[in-house]
């Protein structure tokens, strides 16, 4: 059952609760990675982790795919057109510098296939890893993607959630009874979407179970290492950090941004 992909058990490490990878990564079907976009995401949540995916598949002959999921076809900007109402407005109003991601499939599209790989074999296009990106949009309706993430995280193999992303992640359920950690200056309210996680202060990164958190923007790089090296194996990871000239955080429990924002 597809289910067991989420039964992992939950520690109190703060590091990581686990040694073993999270799935085969040399299986018979390529590791189907899905990057959860809505407007107002952060870009360097986003490019930040799938740079390290993108040379871990280019540099390395792991089979792997990505899908770019929204909740609408199209494209994705980070600019988000409530910016003025989510953050101080202190911005030049004809301000639109932005980027945008053109949307592969849409949030009830995946879903579906998602629910008919429970009935079947599983299909190449099921999403086995699924990021989630924090960003100011978050703060707005992100209804739709709290209750695709609750319906998704039955079938996946595990979560990487960066930044605030951690709050869809909440919000959706999935981090109840789970130690996590999400960005520190925005701590106070991350923190009020999930009163039962067990939230972490100090931390670059928590790996409780499947799901991997990071803290603030930056960290999902480190997180996508670690990532890496829990699945690929860390001579991979290293590799790929010296490749791209990176100097990786090593220590999840490094943060000194927590003392920065006044959490430690």
């Amino acid at each position: 059952m597809l289910d067991t992909f989420a039964s992992s058990t939950s520690t109190t490490s703060s590091t990581s609760n686990i040694n073993n990878p999270l799935f085969e990564v040399q299986g018979d079907r390529p590791v189907h990675y899905g990057i959860l976009l809505f407007p107002g995401f952060q870009a360097l949540d986003v490019f930040g982790p799938l740079d390290v995916f993108n040379s871990l598949a280019m540099l390395y002959n792991y089979p792997m795919r990505l899908t770019n999921l929204a909740a609408t076809p199209g494209s994705v900007p980070t600019h988000h057109p409530s910016t003025s109402s989510l953050i101080l407005a202190n911005a030049h109003p004809l301000s639109r510098f932005s980027e945008n991601l053109v949307v592969d499939r849409t949030l009830e599209e995946q879903l579906d296939i998602q629910e008919a790989t429970r009935h079947g074999e599983r299909s190449e296009e099921a999403i086995d890893v699924l990021i989630v990106p924090g960003g100011v949009g978050v703060r707005g309706d992100v209804a739709q993607e709290i209750e695709f993430v609750r319906r998704m995280y039955p079938t996946l193999k595990s979560v990487l959630s960066v930044c605030t992303g951690a709050t869809i992640l909440a919000r959706a359920g999935i981090l109840d009874g789970r130690r996590a950690t999400t960005n520190k200056r925005a701590y106070k309210w991350a923190t009020s979407t999930g009163l039962d996680v067990k939230w972490v202060a100090k931390a670059r990164w928590v790996v409780d179970g499947n799901i991997v958190t990071s803290s603030g923007i930056s960290a999902g790089i480190d997180a996508s290492y670690a990532f890496v090296a829990l699945n690929y194996g860390e001579d991979v990871a290293e590799s790929l950090a010296d490749s791209a000239e990176y100097v990786r955080w090593m220590d999840p429990e490094h943060d000194p941004f927590s003392k920065r924002w006044n959490l430690s």
